[in-house]
């Protein structure tokens, strides 16, 4: 198991890194609510990775991943959270309006937002039946060996978001004031929103 996660731990590093959804919920919510949302919204995100990987291990993920219907329901479900969100993020950057805290129901809004996301991605669940096969052991438990990969994949989103959370907070306390926090918001949701029509194009 040593060896396995030491090969993969690149490829779990690699992952990290690369900007995606969660790369820009995370900036969204820190520059808007603070860093306590977007480590809240990292949270979310991780539970549903390591619900792929449950999924993954015992077959729902290769379903989803095979079937042409499956796929395209879990695809446009996805697809549709995140064109909701970004819509609301454009529209709130319009109407102006700024958090002066985060509330319960904000914090709870920033978990659910992860979660949802990642939950209602269908290349989480392609990337968790194409990759993680290749690492695991012969003759190895396939659901303890996915979710020891799926929790260093989740530790090292852990510390990249932290870091990225701590960054984005202390930026919109220097810089993200009026008309700057407002661009900034319609930048999240147009990205958003760019993310959303590309995962409707997403082929199997």
């Amino acid at each position: 198991m040593q060896h396995m996660l030491l090969t993969f731990l690149p490829v779990a590093a690699l992952l990290t890194i690369t900007p995606g959804v969660a790369t820009v919920l995370v900036v969204q919510r820190a520059a808007r609510d603070g860093r306590r949302a977007a480590l809240l919204t990292t949270a979310g995100n991780e539970i549903g990775v390591l619900v792929w990987a449950v999924a993954a291990a015992v077959g729902i993920a290769a379903t989803v991943a095979a079937s042409a219907a499956a796929f395209t329901a879990v695809k446009l479900a996805g697809a549709l959270v995140l064109l909701l969100m970004g819509l609301r993020a454009l529209l709130r950057g319009r109407s102006h309006e700024r958090l002066s805290g985060v509330s319960f129901v904000h914090q709870r809004s920033a978990f659910a937002s992860g979660l949802v996301t990642a939950i209602a991605n269908p290349k989480l669940a392609v990337f968790f039946v194409a990759l993680f096969p290749q690492f695991v052991p012969h003759g190895s438990p396939v659901l303890g060996a996915a979710l020891l990969m799926a929790l260093l994949l989740v530790v090292l989103d852990l510390v990249w978001y932290s870091v990225i959370a701590a960054l984005v907070t202390r930026a919109a306390h220097a810089f993200l004031r009026g008309p700057w926090m407002r661009r900034a918001e319609r930048t999240c949701g147009t990205m958003l929103v760019a993310l959303g029509l590309r995962l409707v194009l997403e082929e199997r």
